[in-house]
């Protein structure tokens, strides 16, 4: 009488989570557990799980509609509206040679009162090539950020960036110089967007050798202000941080104070530059 063989399993061999009976070495890229061809699904990178292909799912937030049912597209919008912004700026900058020293962050105006050139400095250019970088950069990297976080959050990060950029301009770039471009906001989207592929667990390291090459062109080509892309660069990594490990239950109120924290901090900031500024120069400022 013949006893039929059933095949073993070598102890050690992974076997797929959902049989047991099935060795496998492939295993899902989100959660890590081994997973058999039946069980897997092809993803942007790699294999996931039937598991996590359905909890990715749940988590895609619903179409939205407006008045009448009529669905809202997908559209990038703000990005959009930043790049028409820049541009804009730029045209009015070519026309009005007055406009360019109005508006683009220099010290000793901020520390006169004119705590809006820390702002209007990230829409002002020197040249075409110094606009069209940024803007392609923020054509690029932009949609994808804007889908995951939303128009606002995305719009807060680019603000904040953008924000952070100009502070540490100002706290440590020479007095006379004279500083603009949308390159701190673009940097912060750098560490954002290696912020949110981590946490998507996607593969990072085309991020790191952008954000690597940057940096190099930024210490080593002159005239290209270090402290706005440093600056955009850490205020954009930890925005994105909060947006995106924020506790559910919590995570509205974590990311707006948190938000509002940073901008405290960047006022406190301002205040104790412009204090410094006058205390060394006084009237050379101030009148």
């Amino acid at each position: 009488m013949s006893i039929p063989y059933t095949p073993q399993t070598p102890a050690g061999t992974p076997t797929c989570y959902r049989h047991p009976d099935r060795p496998t070495y492939v295993h899902c890229t989100r959660c890590g557990r081994p997973v058999c061809p039946e069980c897997m699904r092809s993803a942007a990178v790699g294999h996931q799980c039937v598991d996590c292909v359905a909890a990715a799912g749940q988590s895609v937030r619903p179409a939205r509609t407006g008045a009448g049912g009529i669905r809202r597209s997908g559209l990038p919008l703000v990005t959009y509206a930043l790049i028409a912004v820049n541009i804009v700026m730029f045209v009015l900058q070519m026309t009005s040679k007055d406009l360019q020293r109005e508006l683009v962050l220099w010290a000793p105006g901020v520390a006169g009162g004119e705590y809006f050139r820390l702002v209007t400095s990230a829409f002002m250019h020197y040249g075409a090539m110094h606009l069209l970088f940024n803007m392609w950069a923020l054509y690029v990297i932009g949609p994808p950020l804007e889908a995951w976080l939303g128009r606002l959050r995305f719009g807060a990060l680019y603000g904040l960036s953008a924000l952070g950029g100009s502070v540490l301009v100002y706290l440590l770039a020479p007095i006379g110089a004279a500083t603009a471009g949308a390159s701190g906001a673009v940097f912060g989207l750098f560490g954002a967007t290696f912020v949110v592929a981590k946490r998507l667990n996607l593969d990072v390291r085309w991020v790191v050798v952008l954000i690597g090459i940057n940096l190099v062109l930024t210490f080593t080509v002159p005239s290209i202000s270090w402290q706005g892309h440093v600056g955009g660069l850490i205020t954009g990594s930890l925005i994105a941080a909060v947006y995106t490990y924020a506790p559910r239950e919590r995570r509205n109120l974590v990311q707006g104070g948190v938000s509002a924290a940073v901008l405290v901090v960047f006022a406190a900031l301002i205040y104790w530059r412009t204090a410094e500024l006058i205390g060394q120069y006084g009237a050379l400022i101030t009148g």
